[in-house]
């Protein structure tokens, strides 16, 4: 007998779609673009070739078409990986459970999955206006650490690393690691683009807030003032394959701070999907600049994403 998923533990509405993002399998496609601000729906559905159906419900906003022959979904998470746990798992369930008989399909459907967002970036080389993709999504959020098998997904070396750098604080979350899927992170940074050399490859910070947990501060104080400057000298290497055999040195930085990330890397690893992030700098943390007109950018960053997974 297979396993029935109780109401309770998955609501499913009248109209056999899941509860929030009030989808049902037929309206999913398996290339998914997030974003986070439910205006942004529109502005990328605007440049499908055709629509098929668009969902509404409180922030998660969606609509599925076709680009150059390839059906896609864009869906709209509102802000923080409180919502990407809602997003993620339903989109999920959506896709690899039976809403009507409550129970797993038979096989499994991996979805691809993309974040286009907005950062702020924590490195002088990554001035607003730059593109930032995600190779190592670190989690502040501890979303994470309420699964099981979250050691299984992580790169727990970066995370003792980091922890031991920053000196990290007793009562502060477990951090976590994840890295994108390698093979479609490859397709944002080696794209044919002619924009493609915007694009910088770093570690992103996910946070559980705009403000304190992104070291700002208006009135709030954080407790280590010292943490942006940890945060910035924070370097992880690893050590590669050349292609002459030779062995060559990664070295990755903290590149930017958003609040997604982390969580749909993490929940996309655990469910089987692939995940990456490409974020549009708008807040320069290194020197105060900050660009909050840039709907023309994001159209740009959103064109390059739909050339590099699709041509």
């Amino acid at each position: 007998m297979p396993k029935i998923i109780k109401p309770s533990e998955l609501p499913v509405n009248s109209d056999g779609s899941v509860y929030h993002l009030a989808l049902r399998a037929e309206d999913l496609a398996d290339i998914v673009l997030l974003v986070g601000d439910p205006a942004r729906v529109e502005m990328i559905a605007a440049k499908f070739d055709s629509i098929e159906v668009r969902r509404s419900h409180r922030e998660f906003v969606s609509a599925t078409g076709t680009y150059r022959g390839t059906r896609l979904t864009v869906l709209s998470t509102g802000i923080g990986c409180d919502n990407i746990d809602i997003v993620m798992t339903e989109l999920d369930a959506v896709a690899n459970i039976d809403l009507n008989r409550r129970c797993l399909k038979m096989g499994h459907r991996e979805l691809t999955i993309v974040r286009i967002g907005t950062c702020g970036s924590m490195q002088p080389e990554a001035p607003a206006g730059s593109w930032i993709a995600t190779e190592f999504a670190i989690g502040f959020d501890g979303l994470l650490n309420f699964y099981r098998d979250r050691n299984k997904v992580s790169i727990l070396e970066i995370e003792t690393a980091l922890k031991d750098h920053i000196d990290w604080r007793y009562n502060w979350t477990q951090p976590y690691v994840v890295q994108a899927d390698k093979s479609l992170l490859r397709r944002l940074t080696r794209s044919t683009h002619p924009e493609v050399g915007r694009v910088k490859i770093g570690m992103t910070i996910s946070a559980p807030g705009f403000y304190g947990p992104q070291g700002r501060v208006v009135r709030l104080y954080m407790p280590d003032k010292n943490i942006k400057k940890k945060i910035r000298s924070f370097v992880y290497s690893e050590r590669h394959s050349g292609l002459d055999d030779g062995r060559y040195t990664l070295r990755r930085k903290i590149m930017n701070f958003e609040m997604e990330a982390s969580a749909i890397y993490g929940m996309s690893r655990l469910l089987g999907h692939k995940a990456a992030a490409v974020c549009l700098v708008i807040a320069d943390r290194t020197s105060g600049e900050t660009k909050l007109d840039y709907d023309k950018e994001m159209s740009r960053l959103v064109d390059f994403v739909l050339w590099s997974l699709i041509g």
